[in-house]
Order: structure tokens, then C-alpha cells, then sequence
């Protein structure tokens, strides 16, 4: 199979015999949809290569092609009859230099503009009636020529405009003021929108198709460009990009029948780990993978027959500079915790769809700006009702986890004694189990930090958030906090890929108790003073290892069961306020008769 891995020519696609995933089927729904349509989604998702077949679809040049390219997909077979009826246009604001003052913005948007209305010229000289006249500094007066030149003839224009929000976002992201010059007032990218609503109006623009990353934008310009109909949280419309697990797994199965020493189960579980848990629509119940990742690990293993060392592809990777800045914003740092260590997710009245600078720089934490903007960065995703019919937003997956992960490390340990010291001491615990390093580390610097922070941290959060981004290896593992089980949720699991399998790490699993001091009824200084064996025979902290010790039991069998495992070393983990750790190694083979029961075997520390 021919994967296409960052390949958007949709006509290159098809001629080269390239894999493609039919979504052609979904023309007809949008053309009911609306004349404009704003398609919103994450970066890397397969936007570009939509618009692609749709301009390959509607353009007028291309209707000898037709048979060639959509003969054999599904709109092939029952045509709108507006296939191939339209002059195209398509502007790729990606293109677009954010870098520099607001006028070398504006003459990089300018020069953009030109250069695609001048292909367009070129392109259709032959069916326009009159030359279109090219304006350099001043790309609207190319525009309205072109409209004037489209409106001569009996066919109409149809836009399409590529990644909407790019330049703008990273303006925004580097300085505001000159974000704001854009957008706000007569700014020039509003103007552009202005005119393109005006097209619409008459002057032979018929349709629209716009896709981007977030709404921010548009909703900046208030009446610049009121009148596209969003279709990104439609259900018909939640796999436009991207694929679905049956997809994926049908893909896989053609690849191992051709004798591939690898499994095809183990492979659809390693994508869905850190590929899949897409959802764009309340009302989908699919889950969607990455497309762009999901290439790159298909066509890694058809070609090697292993999987990339890399799950993500640093090319491809997510803008961590979105992280950065969400992170900075007022509540953002404290976002993303409760977002990496909390099962349920974050819990959101609505998703905005219409918000703008000014909203999301002053939102607290109670308001749903800061969690909607990450979900259409795709780093946080739709994962159900919680309570009153609030929407929860949830990580995707372990990809997008990594981002988080990463962001709080730098935030909280940037030094590079604290990497290496953190490297060292997590290859302990991968290769021999051994704890004592990493607790060592965690009760001498980790709880000054995070108990400094000013949050209202849970304990047994604070403690997990801790292991989390100190064990986090996506190279080795795939990580998962909260894992569910049929017996319930795993606080931490590291369970080996199966591509790692032949190296040295050990599948780890850690549950997670704590007391307080008071619980105790110990001062902060007499814990400290505690050996590990002293504090661990106590009463209170016993009964809490016994505690943990038995879920680890029956979370541990529920592992050993999914992922076929023999080695797995489990742990009883108690943290005794922001001072000590103690923990117990656990016998997960034995079975635990009732839950309040612990068995010998074990040794506490």
C-alpha cells in the first residue's frame, strides 16, 4: 500500500494509486449544509486534502477528469449536479508571514492575495472575458476585478480558504496589539472578510468553504464576516477528517496478511492508545484518529514491518506554543492539571463556538474559554455528559498527554541538573522497580514545589500528579492515568508498548493512598524524623497500604489479563502529608478475597 503521508493533492492521491479513506459520500450534506461553511479542526487533521478534493470536485477545468478521479468513490457513482460547475479560488493562509510590524503583516497578506488571484487569472484565462487587473499593494482591488471578471460569465465562484486563523494565531501568540490592528476597527483582515461576505452579495461569489483552528478569529471581527453557518460540531460532519477504529483496523489487516511478524491486535491497541479518542460533535458517538499520525505509523510499519521509535512525529507534532500560551493565561496552568490528573476530565457549562480575545484573556476558571479553547486545539476533546448535562472535555490521548506532561516539567522543573537527575532516577524504577530514588526526590524537591503552588491541590491528586510527570516515557510506555478496568480505575499504569518489549523495562502499576498529619497525629518535623519502616508500621498508614495494596491486587489481575502480562510489578504507594512517602511492593499474582484484606508476600518501605 502507498500511505499518504503529508500528501494533500487530492488529484496526486488518486492518479498515484495512493490510499485514500472515501469521504466523498459527505458532498451532498454539504452542499445542504449551506453556501458558506467555517469547518473548524485540530492542526494535522486532514484539512487541507478535503479542500483539495473539494476543489478537484467543483472546478470547472477539471470536469474531463472526473472519471479518473472520482470514479471509483462514492460520489462518483451518484454526482451532485454541481460537480465541476464552478470557477475555484482557494487562499491558504498558512502561507501567510505573521512575523514583523502590522504593515509588513498586512503587505505579506497583500502579497498572498495577489499571488492566488493571479494563478486564478492564469489558470482560467480562457473561459474569463477580460483580463483581471492586479493591484500589488492592494489586493481587495485584485479581488473586486476578479469578481467582476467571474460575474461576465454564466459560471460563479466558489472560495475555499485554507487554515483561516494561522497567521493570526501566531500574531496573536507574539503580540497582541498587532492581533488586534488586524481584526479590531477597519484592520485589514477584516476588511478582507468584509469583502469576501460583499462577493456573496451578487457580485458572483456563490459558496464559501472555510476551515481553521478555533473561532477566535471570526469572532473578533464581529460583523466583518457574520454570515458562515459552523458545521464542525454536526455529527455528519464528526469523521469528516480523520478515521474510525473499524477503518484503522481493516487498514491493519490488509498489512498483516501480507506475513507480517507483528500482531494485529497489539497494533490497534498501541494506535488507539495514542492516536484515537477523537470526538467533535455531542451528539457522535465515534471516536476519531489522527489522520496525519495514524499515516505516519502505517506507513512506518508497512515499510519496516515495526513500529517508529517516535510515536510523534516531531514534524507533525501539535504547536506547543498553543500550550504555552493557554498555560500563561490567567487559571491556564491550573487547567491543565486538573485536565492531566482528573478521570472524569473538565467539567464545562457549554463549549463556546463564538469568543474572542478579550473573553478568553479575561476568563476565570469557572467559565468554559480556556477548556473550549484547548478542545479545538486538539488537546483536549468532547467525553461526555457529567453532572446537570454539563459537557466533560477529556485528553484524547497519550500523544496529546506527552504535551501536557512536557509543559508542566518545564514550568516546574526547567533546570538541567533536574532532567538529568529525573532520567536517572525514572530508569531505576523502569529497569529494576525501584522506588526508593524516585520517592527520595519527590519528598525532597517535588513537594516543596508543588505545595508552593498556589492551587488548592488534593492530596492524593498532588501525589499523582508527581509520579505522573516524573515516570512519563511515551518512548517505553504506554502510560495511562486513571486506566479503567472492570474493577475500577488504575491511579498509574506503565505497561511496555509491544514494540518495546525486547528491551529491559518492566510493566509497573502504583496506587496511590494518602494521610494527613493529623490523621496521624504527628508534626511535620517528627514524620521527617521517621525512618521509612518506622512510619510504615503504624497503624493508620498500614491500614492505608493494606488499602492500596488490595486494588492494586485486582487492578493488577485485570492488566495481566488485557495485556497479557508476566511481569508485572505493582505497588502500594502512601503519601503521609508533604513529607514522606512509604510504599509496599505487591504480589499481584495472588487473589484478593475481600477487599479490605491484605496478603503476606509483600514488603513495606
Amino acid at each position: 500500500m502507498r500511505f499518504p503521508y503529508g500528501l494533500s493533492d487530492f488529484g496526486k492521491l488518486i492518479r498515484e494509486g495512493y490510499f485514500y479513506q472515501d469521504r466523498t459520500d459527505r458532498i451532498p450534506l454539504l452542499e445542504a449544509s449551506g453556501d458558506q461553511l467555517l469547518f473548524i479542526r485540530p492542526r494535522r487533521f486532514g484539512k487541507s486534502l478535503l479542500l483539495s478534493m473539494l476543489e478537484c470536485y467543483y472546478d470547472l477545468g477539471r470536469a474531463e477528469q472526473f472519471d479518473a478521479l472520482f470514479g471509483s468513490l462514492a460520489i462518483g457513482r451518484a454526482p451532485t449536479p454541481l460537480h465541476n460547475r464552478y470557477f475555484v479560488m482557494r487562499w491558504d493562509f498558512s502561507l501567510v508571514k505573521p512575523q514583523g510590524e502590522v504593515r509588513d503583516i498586512e503587505a505579506a497578506l497583500h502579497q498572498h492575495l495577489n499571488d492566488c488571484i493571479r494563478e486564478f487569472a492564469i489558470r482560467y484565462q480562457d473561459q474569463l472575458p477580460r483580463p483581471i487587473e492586479i493591484q500589488t499593494d492592494n489586493a481587495l482591488s485584485s479581488w473586486r476585478s476578479a469578481l467582476t471578471a467571474v460575474s461576465q460569465t454564466p459560471h460563479k465562484l466558489y472560495l475555499l480558504i485554507d487554515e483561516y486563523d494561522n497567521f493570526a494565531n501566531e500574531v496573536l501568540m507574539a503580540k497582541r496589539e498587532h492581533y488586534e490592528a488586524l481584526l479590531y476597527g477597519e484592520g485589514l483582515l477584516k476588511t478582507v472578510f468584509k469583502a469576501v461576505k460583499a462577493g456573496a452579495g451578487g457580485q458572483g461569489l456563490d459558496r464559501v468553504f472555510i476551515t481553521g483552528v478555533s473561532p477566535v478569529v471570526l469572532s473578533d471581527m464581529t460583523s466583518g464576516y457574520n454570515v458562515a453557518k459552523n458545521i464542525y460540531l454536526e455529527p455528519e460532519f464528526n469523521d469528516l477528517c480523520g478515521f474510525t477504529e473499524p477503518e484503522i483496523a481493516a487498514v491493519l489487516t490488509l498489512l498483516a496478511s501480507d506475513g507480517a511478524d507483528w500482531s494485529h491486535a497489539e497494533a490497534l491497541d498501541t494506535m488507539r492508545t495514542f492516536y484515537n479518542g477523537y470526538r467533535f460533535s455531542e451528539d457522535a458517538e465515534a471516536r476519531i484518529y489522527n489522520p496525519t499520525l495514524s499515516l505516519y505509523f502505517l506507513e512506518h510499519l508497512d515499510k519496516r514491518g515495526r513500529y517508529p521509535r517516535r510515536m510523534l512525529d516531531e514534524n507533525l507534532a501539535m504547536d506547543r506554543a498553543k500550550l504555552v500560551y493557554i498555560a500563561r493565561l490567567p487559571h491556564g496552568e491550573a487547567l491543565l492539571i486538573e485536565a492531566l490528573s482528573n478521570a472524569e476530565g473538565v467539567t464545562i457549562p457549554q463549549l463556546a463556538r463564538r469568543f474572542g480575545v478579550a473573553d478568553m484573556l479575561l476568563a476565570v476558571k469557572d467559565q468554559p474559554f480556556m477548556a473550549s479553547l484547548l478542545y479545538y486545539f486538539g488537546i483536549m476533546t468532547l467525553a461526555g455528559e457529567g453532572v446537570l448535562g454539563k459537557l466533560r472535555l477529556a485528553i484524547p490521548n497519550l500523544v496529546a498527554r506527552a504535551l501536557y506532561v512536557e509543559r508542566l516539567q518545564e514550568l516546574w522543573l526547567p533546570t538541567y541538573d533536574d532532567r538529568e537527575t529525573i532520567q536517572r532516577r525514572s530508569e531505576t524504577v523502569y529497569l529494576q522497580a525501584d522506588l526508593e530514588p524516585i520517592c527520595d526526590f519527590i519528598e525532597q524537591r517535588y513537594f516543596k514545589i508543588l505545595s508552593n503552588r498556589d492551587y488548592r491541590w488534593s492530596n492524593e491528586l498532588l501525589l499523582k500528579i508527581a509520579f505522573l510527570t516524573l515516570l512519563f516515557n511515551d518512548r517505553l510506555y504506554m502510560m495511562v492515568s486513571e486506566l479503567e478496568t472492570e474493577r475500577g480505575y488504575v491511579d498509574l499504569a506503565l505497561i511496555v508498548r509491544p514494540d518495546m518489549r525486547r528491551v529491559r523495562a518492566l510493566d509497573l502499576l502504583l496506587e496511590l493512598k494518602h494521610l494527613g498529619l493529623k490523621d496521624l497525629g504527628l508534626s511535620g518535623e517528627q514524620v521527617r524524623a521517621g525512618s521509612r519502616e518506622t512510619l510504615a508500621a503504624l497503624p493508620a498508614v498500614a491500614a492505608k497500604l493494606d488499602e492500596a495494596e488490595a486494588q492494586a491486587r485486582r487492578y493488577g489481575a485485570a492488566l495481566r489479563e488485557r495485556y497479557g502480562l508476566t511481569d508485572l510489578r505493582a505497588f502500594a504507594v502512601v503519601g503521609i502529608g508533604h513529607e514522606r512517602l512509604v510504599w509496599r511492593a505487591v504480589d499481584v499474582a495472588l487473589v484478593v478475597t475481600s477487599p479490605g484484606q491484605a496478603e503476606s508476600g509483600s514488603t513495606a518501605l
